[in-house]
């Protein structure tokens, strides 16, 4: 059915009004289901608000993302180290030297104890007693009476502590070195990135 103006009529489920749908007050609306017609005033129109308005108003729309890029950028930062803690560095070179002496001493004994092993000094006693041999002196020559074990592991011992010494100085003397070089060039910059 159509009205004067030619808005048309159509079936609407219940007292519901629609802009789209809706003719001028008095107008029949038909209801869903074959149900008689009833009389369109405004004030059934606005009884009644439309199923799922108010969820819908509560509801946040939700956008959806589109696909996300294979090639993600990579963030950077540059900082500048303008200064370093001398005590922390003499407290790290301290430590860092003291693992260096015992590696040191460990590793001499290991090389002493192959190269007794191996039969060399044997090799090297009878060279020297061929070449320094005497028919009025009979006097054996042994290369362990000039260098033996505890001479050799008391000799790193005695590097590694001098050894310690030194790079826990020079470590702190290059950290205050560096601070007042910074306080003139800036210190050095870094750019670190994210994985």
């Amino acid at each position: 059915m159509s009205d004067q103006q030619g808005n048309s009529r159509t079936p609407v489920a219940g007292n519901v009004w629609h802009p789209a749908t809706a003719g001028r007050p008095g107008d029949e609306v038909h209801r869903a289901g074959g149900g008689s017609p009833v009389a369109a005033t405004p004030d059934a129109f606005h009884a009644q608000p439309a199923a799922g308005a108010h969820d819908a108003a509560a509801r946040p729309s939700v956008v959806s993302a589109g696909p996300r890029s294979l090639s993600r950028r990579t963030r950077k930062a540059r900082l500048r180290l303008s200064r370093i803690d001398p005590w922390s560095v003499m407290k790290t070179s301290f430590l860092f030297s003291i693992a260096f002496g015992i590696m040191f001493w460990f590793a001499t004994y290991v090389v002493w104890s192959v190269i007794q092993a191996s039969g060399l000094f044997d090799a090297v006693n009878e060279m020297l007693q061929s070449v320094l041999q005497n028919p009025n002196d009979q006097t054996q020559v042994r290369i362990e009476d000039f260098v033996n074990t505890n001479k050799v592991l008391g000799i790193a011992a005695l590097i590694a502590v001098i050894n310690v010494v030194l790079l826990t100085a020079i470590g702190t003397l290059t950290a205050f070195l560096y601070n007042l070089s910074a306080n003139i060039l800036g210190g050095l910059e870094l750019t670190l990135a994210e994985d």
